[in-house]
Order: structure tokens, then sequence, then C-alpha cells
């Protein structure tokens, strides 16, 4: 399953994704129909709905659902849209998923900041071994992590027990040699 930015919210990207025989999972702009439809919810005191639709494009046409949950940021209705079959009990937990996906981008984030090295070398080569060799560094400390945490007191929260800073400056001293 592909989950997309906001900014993915199109029809031809629906289409083109279903052509692709891709499932997805989209958060939808909230516009006039989307508005009605949670106006129409609060209404009534329904927390999620879910709604049929289709999409009808160049490219083809494929069945489709918006689901309406309650936001995780706080108040208020999100509205996704999926090619997949999810009624309103598992709707609230299918589109939980979205919020996850965070995590990547955060892992991410740590690695570009944290263990990638710096380059102006334009040749591919270079950068990819430099990117691969970050993410070694990067599942080394969160290996690290999670072995210290599971033998020290076994509480697995998700605040490192080990700083990245500190996992780099370890593995820096067991390759340098000392003067």
């Amino acid at each position: 399953m592909v989950l997309c930015d906001r900014e993915f919210d199109s029809k031809a990207v629906y289409q083109t994704l279903s052509n692709l025989d891709v499932n997805y999972l989209i958060p939808k702009r909230i516009h006039g129909d989307e508005r009605e439809a949670i106006e129409t919810m609060d209404e009534s005191g329904q927390e999620v709905a879910v709604e049929s639709a289709s999409v009808h494009v160049e490219q083809g046409s494929h069945a489709m659902q918006f689901l309406y949950v309650p936001s995780t940021k706080g108040e208020g209705t999100a509205v996704f849209a999926t090619n997949l079959s999810v009624g309103p009990k598992e709707a609230e937990t299918f589109c939980r998923r979205y919020s996850r996906r965070w995590q990547v981008e955060n892992e991410y984030k740590s690695i570009k900041n944290d263990f990638l090295a710096k380059t102006s070398s334009k040749d591919y080569r270079v950068r990819l071994f430099y990117f691969v060799f970050a993410v070694l560094l990067h599942n080394i400390w969160r290996l690290t992590d999670f072995l210290l945490k599971a033998g020290v007191d076994g509480e697995m929260d998700y605040a490192p027990a080990l700083t990245a800073g500190e996992c780099v400056e370890l593995v820096c001293s067991a390759l340098i040699p000392p003067d």
C-alpha cells in the first residue's frame, strides 16, 4: 500500500495508482462536498463514515471510498481516499496507518542529519556509497539502542537511550586509532 501526502490528492493520481494495481491511502483536501458530509455527520452524531465513490478520467475508472475519521491532530474530521474496501468499523484503525508513516520520514531525517557525510562530489557512486554507509550506521545505532533498552530496563519507548551523536562518536573511536 502506498501512503501519499495530501499534495497527491487528485483523480489522475488515484487512477494511475489503480492502473498499476497499487492500493493507496491519501488524505483528501476538504472542499464543499466533504464539508457537507462532515456537517451531516456532526448533526447525526457520527464520528466515522465511509462514502463510496468512483473515479472516471481518461486513463480509466475504478471504485474507491472516502473515509471520514476523527483527526489524530485533535478536534475535527480527517478525510482519506482509498481504493480498498473498508467498512466503517475498520476505517479509523485503517487510517491510523497514515499517522505512522511519519516515523519513516523522521528516520530518513535522522540519516540525513546525523549520519550522512557531506560531499561535493557529483559522482553518483560516491554519493550512493555515502548514503548506504549512513543507512548502515543508522541501523547500527537503532539496533544498539534497542539492545541497550532490552538489557537495561526492558522499556521499549521511542526515545533513544543512546543518541545518534553518541553512536557516531563510539563508531569513530573504534575506526580511528588513538594518537
